[in-house]
């Protein structure tokens, strides 16, 4: 007499080697579920069929038994017999190919639409963000979570939760109709599913503790590729192919290591749970033949239990492959809030309210994460007055002129314009009251024309040619094939950088903000150009409050206030001709644009 498990303890081992993966799937649902909205009702429709088709995928093996069990007991059976049931399993795999395909068809539809909303959802956020924490994370990091991550999640909607379901229900189903058969066969047919199942946990668990590693190796990959890809030029140029592949190549290693690491802890447990799992009849078919034998069973009850298992193995292994997917799901979704769940940037609601047009940054203090890198700065320039920010590089001019036009909230201070501090205004509010010209503008690939547009949406065809011409567009605009009508090309790359600076400097003069920022706006200007800009430059800021940063201080050296920044401070603010004679920090940088202005190769 061989000895039987107690049916409870193997329940409660079931239980437990189930319940991860509940808890993980409980877990994603709750996080997809605010994204699915009105479409909730088609993953619900898409499980209700799948579950339907599965039913008529498992009818067959019960014809099976009904052709099989008369012959075991000498029955005479007529082939009209034969070929009712054979009709009946074509008809079952004819209904089980229609109601899955409309399953299927429901979850891709809900599927689809749940991804819309959770990408407009995370553009939502990603508009609240500061804009420099948006730069901070890298065009290929938001690439890979708004396309990739999120295109994984779609199996997540259109096949785990519906297939999941569906099968998930029927074995359990046919479980509960195995023990109503033979009970002591139906202890037999767990055993598998419980070994199954505690190697599917095992390997669960396993791979999570090799996830972040995985992925964060994955996301160091895909920004280092973008970089070695845009960076190529000047890795041919400066003959660094070495340097530049090398880190090209340790970040591919170490993703390919890493997966490895990943895979290897996984893969014996894998190999368990798929030989096991679709093998019920493992146990029972020594112990089953056995009961036969000694006539505790009846043969047709142990067919019946047999074909019934066949069923159940496939569809508990298809579930658990889906069950295991969740724990990679979960991370994505967790990695996509994560990202975006930084504090938007203070904003009001308020409109612009300010008394004047004066700016004044009192006790300004911000940092980098940890690190600060502008230490209570005061400063102020009044309405339709040009000031200068000067320093070397690293000195904290850039970063003034983007805290401004709020890129980033204050770690402590305030900037007000006629007064009113600008977390208190709405971004719009503060937008139409600042221009900001950077010396790294971005064009969008569609027509010169409606990049200019971008400026003021509603200007005419007049104002936008104006704003060309007094931006000195049209010298290269009559060279073009089809004038400002050209289409820029992706991020402008049909126009040289002076050129793409023209551009946006002709949007800027469209928009005729009162305040104006040019943070190195004339950088890539040639000598030629330079005067014509200059002049432009000169009509365009006229009656405007100017912030200028520059490098070559002989373009700001008739401003009314230069500010001479350094390691984050602003030390000094004068004209250029009493900063000359009281402040040797600034006496340094003209020496120094003056050499630059005059260097040329010497004759050999």
């Amino acid at each position: 007499m061989f000895l039987m498990p107690s049916y409870d303890g193997i329940k409660n081992n079931f239980r437990l080697a189930n319940a991860n993966e509940e808890e993980e799937e409980e877990k994603v649902l709750k996080k997809v579920a605010p994204y699915m909205g009105e479409y909730r009702k088609y993953t619900v429709w898409a499980a209700i069929l799948m579950t339907l088709g599965i039913v008529a995928n498992v009818l067959p093996y019960f014809f099976l038994y009904q052709i099989i069990s008369p012959l075991t007991r000498g029955e005479q059976i007529d082939a009209s017999y034969i070929l009712v049931r054979v009709i009946a399993v074509a008809v079952c795999e004819i209904l089980f190919s229609i109601l899955y395909v409309q399953g299927l068809t429901f979850s891709h539809i809900g599927a689809y639409n749940t991804l819309k909303n959770l990408r407009i959802s995370l553009k939502a956020k990603l508009e609240k963000q500061p804009l420099g924490n948006i730069q901070e994370l890298g065009t290929g990091r938001i690439k890979k979570v708004f396309t990739d991550d999120i295109d994984q999640i779609e199996l997540l909607l259109a096949h785990a939760i519906p297939e999941g379901i569906a099968n998930i229900l029927i074995p359990i189903i046919i479980i509960v109709l195995m023990f109503i058969t033979s009970w002591r066969l139906g202890l037999l047919s767990l055993v598998p599913l419980v070994v199954g199942m505690f190697a599917m946990g095992m390997m669960m668990k396993s791979g999570m503790e090799k996830m972040n590693d995985y992925y964060e190796s994955a996301a160091r990959m895909n920004n280092t590729i973008i970089e070695y890809v845009n960076g190529m030029e000047v890795v041919k140029v400066f003959n660094k192919d070495g340097d530049s592949y090398k880190r090209f190549g340790d970040v591919v290693r170490s993703y390919r290591d890493f997966t490895l690491d990943w895979y290897k802890v996984c893969w014996p447990w894998m190999a368990i749970y798929t030989s096991v799992l679709p093998c019920l009849v493992l146990l029972m078919l020594p112990f089953g033949s056995m009961m036969v034998l000694g006539g505790t069973i009846a043969l047709d009850k142990m067919i019946l239990v047999f074909c019934m298992s066949f069923a159940v193995g496939p569809s508990v292994l298809k579930a658990l492959n889906f069950a295991g997917k969740f724990p990679q799901l979960d991370y994505k979704i967790t990695e996509l809030e994560k990202m975006m769940d930084h504090p938007p940037i203070k904003e009001g609601t308020a409109a612009f309210k300010g008394n004047s047009l004066d700016v004044e940054f009192k006790d300004v203090h911000f940092g980098y994460e940890d690190k600060e890198v502008i230490h209570g700065v005061d400063l102020s320039f009044k309405q339709g007055t040009t000031t200068a920010l000067v320093g070397e590089s690293g000195s904290g001019k850039s970063t003034l002129a983007k805290l401004l036009v709020h890129y980033y909230d204050l770690n402590s201070g305030s900037i007000t314009i006629g007064g009113q501090d600008i977390t208190d205004m709405s971004l719009e509010a503060l937008n139409d009251q600042v221009a900001f010209v950077s010396q790294e503008q971005f064009l969008f690939n569609t027509s010169l024309y409606e990049n200019i547009l971008i400026g003021k949406p509603g200007a005419t065809r007049a104002e936008v040619l104006e704003a060309a011409q007094r931006a000195q567009c049209n010298e290269f605009l009559e060279r073009l094939p089809d004038g400002i009508e050209t289409q820029a090309g992706d991020g402008g790359k049909q126009l040289s950088g002076g050129e793409r600076q023209r551009i946006s400097l002709a949007r800027a003069i469209l928009k005729n903000a009162p305040i104006i920022v040019l943070d190195e706006a004339t950088a890539f200007m040639d000598p030629e150009n330079e005067e014509k800009m200059n002049a432009a430059l000169d009509e365009i800021i006229k009656d405007k409050t100017v912030l200028v940063i520059a490098h070559r201080l002989s373009t700001i050296m008739n401003a009314d206030k230069i500010c001479v920044m350094k390691e984050g401070k602003c030390i000094a603010a004068d004209t250029h001709d009493r900063l000359l004679e009281s402040c040797p920090e600034y006496k340094k940088l003209w020496d120094a644009s003056v050499s630059a202005s005059t260097w040329k190769i010497k004759e050999v």
